[in-house]
């Protein structure tokens, strides 16, 4: 509401009389308006600074004419109005390891000696904030994690030899600084599909962050817990390939994944969206429409912070990022077996032979789509080619990683 109790059609009326009957005095407006003298005062004061003139401009809404009058609320007429900082740079500044508030307003205030203090500067930013997101309360520092869910609705693939209709996961990951997006389409949610996934998401970031956050997916987690989440091996694994930690979301904390669910809405808009009327006959030519959106998705401006995803991603977040490993992670399973009298392990319903000193030990298989290799005590004891190539190893030979940025 407007200060001094005048509500916008006074404004306006007195406005209007002022210019059409200006030997008025302000004690004779109050009269005709039912207000103070000093509030007629206090917001003539106020439109001659604004430069207001009667009539207004059809388009100048009650929301624009109190900031107008109102804006700066409490500073004396004809005070200069301090410097604004840039706030979405600054948003993007923030993004950046090492970078707080206070080293922000240093900077600001060595080109604006005279602007705003420090509490003022940060109570800005804060609102500032708040506009770019109503709920947003965490700060995500570049290079730091990437968030990794799959989305619940499915993309439909049709066989082309039989009609059948076959649906296919939509996995996204989001970077939490730059909100840079990939996504893909996998058959299943199974182990090799979602550790797939992975390996096909750091080839596109073409670097990796401190962190993975997935949902408590039973892929990935075993024992989803509120403080220590018991990780699925194989998902380890991969982790500890190329360095990255694996912080699973808290059971019954949706603001812990809020960076992924708010990309899974927005890639389902541009991707299952824009998709929904286009028959796909294969999970490649699925793939490559994917890849596709997502070029439009990373190259989109974001309104508020004036920049592409794509654009913060290799200005601000991949500087900060570690380099990947000189080669991908290759899947594969762990199975425990124990040491036949005939010095030899089934794996899969093939026998692989073992030095003849370990009967009855038990061993471990690491299991690829193209070997079994044989531990024990964490040594590895012999390697063989994989007898048979299991099926749920065949199609993940179909998922390519798409082109990265340079």
């Amino acid at each position: 509401m407007p200060k001094k109790g005048l509500s916008m059609r006074q404004i306006r009326e007195l406005l209007r009389l002022k210019s059409c009957e200006s030997d008025l005095s302000a004690r004779a407006l109050a009269q005709r308006l039912g207000v103070a003298r000093s509030t007629v005062q206090d917001c003539l004061a106020r439109m001659t600074a604004a430069g207001l003139t009667w009539p207004l401009p059809a388009e100048l809404t009650e929301e624009v004419l109190h900031q107008r009058l109102f804006s700066r609320s409490g500073a004396k007429t004809g005070q200069r109005r301090r410097p604004e900082p840039d706030w979405p740079a600054l948003v993007r500044e923030m993004k950046r390891p090492g970078v707080n508030l206070t080293v922000l307003w240093e900077e600001y205030s060595q080109v604006h000696p005279g602007g705003y203090g420090y509490s003022r500067f940060c109570e800005l930013y804060r609102e500032f904030e708040l506009r770019l997101s109503p709920t947003m309360r965490q700060h995500h520092v570049a290079g730091d994690k990437v968030f990794v869910d799959y989305s619940g609705k499915k993309i439909d693939i049709v066989d082309p030899a039989t009609g059948e209709v076959k649906t296919a996961e939509l996995f996204v990951a989001v970077l939490g600084a730059s909100n840079y997006t990939y996504a893909e389409a996998s058959w299943t949610q199974t182990l090799p599909d979602w550790i797939g996934a992975h390996v096909r998401m750091f080839a596109f970031f073409g670097a990796m962050p401190r962190l993975v956050v997935p949902d408590n997916l039973k892929s990935g987690v075993h024992k989803p817990a509120f403080y220590d989440p018991e990780v699925n091996r194989t998902y380890g694994r991969m982790a500890a390939h190329y360095g990255v930690g694996i912080l699973p979301a808290r059971p019954y904390h949706p603001r812990d994944k809020a960076k992924v669910e708010a990309g899974v809405r927005f890639a389902q808009t541009y991707i299952l969206g824009r998709l929904r009327n286009v028959t796909f006959f294969s999970l490649a030519e699925c793939n490559q429409a994917i890849g596709l959106a997502l070029e439009r998705i990373n190259g989109k401006v974001m309104r508020r912070l004036g920049t592409t995803r794509r654009d913060l991603f290799l200005a601000v977040e991949k500087p900060a990022m570690r380099p990947l490993p000189e080669t991908p992670y290759e899947y594969a399973e762990w199975k425990r077996a124990r040491v036949n009298l005939d010095y030899h392990v089934e794996i899969h319903g093939f026998f692989y032979s073992v030095p003849h000193g370990l009967i009855r030990e038990e061993v471990e298989a690491r299991i690829t789509a193209k070997t079994v290799e044989l531990f024990h005590r964490g040594r590895r004891i012999c390697s063989s080619a994989l007898a048979l190539v299991l099926p749920e190893l065949r199609h993940l030979r179909s998922n390519r990683p798409f082109s990265r940025p340079s």
